[in-house]
């Protein structure tokens, strides 16, 4: 049995791809193999291309998929949810061509027909913007968030003609919701433009719903928060976008993540760095010292002459990101902070300390000394 070729192969893209490089190369690919354009003795083959090329781009272009592929490769996705499944013909081809071009020849994508002859149509997907802390990103959260949602008008029952009168069928496509033309080598199928691909003209429309048939409502959904999110994730609530059209199916919601800026901690993947001051005679002398962590706290040992922008690594007190098996670390970064407002006793056991100090000559400054020795060759 052939080895199956690598998806971001097929596309001829890095697996750093954005969604957009993804869905242009698979654009490209499908133009050139689409089997409207290739008859005769390459049809086989241009065939098995676009299979190969649909499959490709439909794993890379769901977040789900795409991060499960990159993980275990092909073992990692479901073979029966590719876009090779046997059987699917021609009108397999025909969904997917009209899903990516139906912008391009003035058609809605994902349009399929359905089982009364009418154009079905899969609704639009919706973002919604969570913003959460930095401790919720980082050990999970379960809340609620309220989305739109669209409901049968009661007035109208959901058809969308006023009470006591119904719906015609449109005259230009005789209730099919499709109308054909021809653009040089192809036969486009589009949605008819009086009936917006309903097979049906309301000549009264329900004043409730302006003719919909369905009222924009709010609802409720519980959302779970993974921890170890990080900033720029979403998070996907299938069948919770916009309903589609003649029965198609809803789209999804995508619950973006934005993470408030924190007061003391900043991440950076994994990691948590903080910036710690520690007072001067501290510094000097040494001693233990308190730190912050996200999760309680943590106790670091300075040794005697600890010097300004001192870093302590702490293990595993960083965060334990979605893909990751262990926590990251933090990064206390030490502030020596000088004394200000002092008294005049304060001042003159300083002055004395700095005399004390002189008389010693260098070793009590080591990087002074080195600092002043660079000085020095330079103006040689």
């Amino acid at each position: 049995m052939a080895t199956k070729r690598d998806f971001y192969d097929i596309l001829g893209v890095p697996k750093n791809a954005t969604d957009e490089d993804i869905k242009k190369a698979y654009r490209k690919l499908a133009m050139k193999h689409h089997p409207d354009r290739n008859q005769g003795a390459d049809a086989k083959k241009s065939e098995e291309k676009f299979k190969e090329a649909k499959e490709a781009y439909e794993m890379l272009s769901d977040p789900q998929k795409r991060s499960a592929y990159d993980q275990h490769g092909h073992a990692g996705v479901d073979p029966n949810m590719g876009g090779g499944r046997g059987g699917e013909g021609f009108g397999g081809f025909a969904e997917a061509f009209d899903g990516i071009f139906g912008d391009i020849f003035g058609g809605a994508g994902g349009g399929r027909r359905g089982g009364g002859g009418q154009q079905v149509y899969r609704g639009s997907d919706l973002s919604y913007a969570m913003e959460i802390t930095l401790e919720e990103a980082a050990f999970g959260k379960e809340t609620q968030i309220r989305v739109p949602s669209w409901e049968n008008c009661d007035t109208c029952k959901g058809s969308g003609a006023k009470p006591g009168t119904s719906a015609k069928t449109c005259a230009t496509c005789n209730g099919a919701g499709t109308v054909h033309m021809r653009q040089g080598f192809f036969s486009i199928q589009q949605a008819c433009p009086h009936c917006n691909g309903s097979g049906k003209i309301i000549p009264e429309p329900c004043t409730a719903c302006n003719g919909a048939g369905k009222i924009k409502k709010q609802k409720t959904l519980e959302v779970k928060i993974p921890a170890g999110i990080n900033e720029g994730m979403r998070i996907r609530s299938a069948g919770n976008g916009e309903p589609g059209t003649n029965g198609g199916p809803a789209g999804d919601l995508y619950i973006e993540i934005r993470v408030k800026q924190h007061e003391i901690f900043e991440r950076d993947g994994d990691d948590l760095h903080c910036t710690v001051p520690v007072s001067l005679t501290t510094a000097a002398l040494g001693g233990s010292i308190d730190v912050p962590t996200l999760g309680n706290r943590a106790e670091i040992e300075l040794p005697e002459g600890t010097q300004h922008g001192k870093t302590f690594r702490l293990r595993g007190k960083g965060i334990k990101g979605l893909r990751s098996s262990y926590p990251g670390d933090l990064y206390c970064h030490l502030s020596v902070e000088t004394p200000v407002k002092l008294t005049e006793h304060q001042r003159k056991l300083l002055k004395e300390l700095d005399e004390s100090f002189r008389k010693s000559g260098d070793r009590h400054s080591p990087t002074t000394k080195g600092w002043g020795d660079r000085v020095k060759d330079l103006f040689k």
